[in-house]
């Protein structure tokens, strides 16, 4: 098991290249056989596949709670789907990886919605006990601009400020979660930020 993680990281001596692709051919062979049913062979996809799922779901999601749930997602999916898998397109590791991070990213939009629905709210919020005080209601105004601005923003320009801004992650943990670039984020940031300023400028 060591051995197949190492060889994953890039780390491993040349001499266990040979154990590495045979420990690779062995996976893609037992996920042939999960797909016919044999929940033996699932077993060991399993133990050999789900802790390089559960990190790479972490270092997108930074949270373990949630990786966890997603590496549980990706291995039913694995069980119920092995019949898709085309080993002369690519090894089992790729394919299953390839649907964690589907998965992962998944979460984190998931997560930026929910975040823009509490924005939503508290902005239409008008019950609250300090609706009364002067302070409170402008906040609560500025509050409702911002999220009408970034609702204005594309996809592609909101998501990592509402990563960054919300969530608190940093510009590589931003870059992690959308498999982007580091550059490529934070040129995206300061293009969403310019034009979330002109937005609030224009509605001032």
């Amino acid at each position: 098991m060591n051995e197949r993680n190492d060889a994953v990281e890039g780390d491993a001596e040349p001499h266990r290249g040979r154990s590495s692709r045979k420990d690779e051919d062995e996976v893609d062979v037992l996920l042939t056989r999960t797909a016919a049913g044999d929940e033996q062979a699932f077993a060991g996809v399993y133990d050999a596949l789900a802790p390089q799922v559960m990190g790479l779901a972490f270092r997108v999601l930074r949270n373990r709670a949630q990786a966890e749930e997603v590496t549980q997602d990706v291995m039913v999916e694995v069980w119920r789907a092995a019949d898709r898998f085309r080993p002369e397109r690519g090894s089992a590791r790729n394919w299953v990886l390839t649907l964690a991070h589907r998965r992962a990213v998944d979460r984190v939009r998931s997560v930026v919605a929910g975040r823009a629905r509490e924005l939503r709210t508290g902005a239409r919020d008008r019950d609250r006990p300090f609706d009364s005080v002067a302070e409170e209601v402008e906040q609560r105004e500025e509050h409702r601009a911002v999220f009408r601005c970034l609702a204005q923003l594309a996809e592609h320009l909101r998501v990592p400020l509402v990563l960054a801004y919300y969530e608190g992650l940093t510009y590589a943990e931003v870059a992690d979660a959308l498999a982007a670039p580091a550059g490529t984020v934070k040129s995206r940031m300061r293009q969403g930020l310019r034009r979330l300023r002109e937005c609030l400028e224009a509605g001032s």
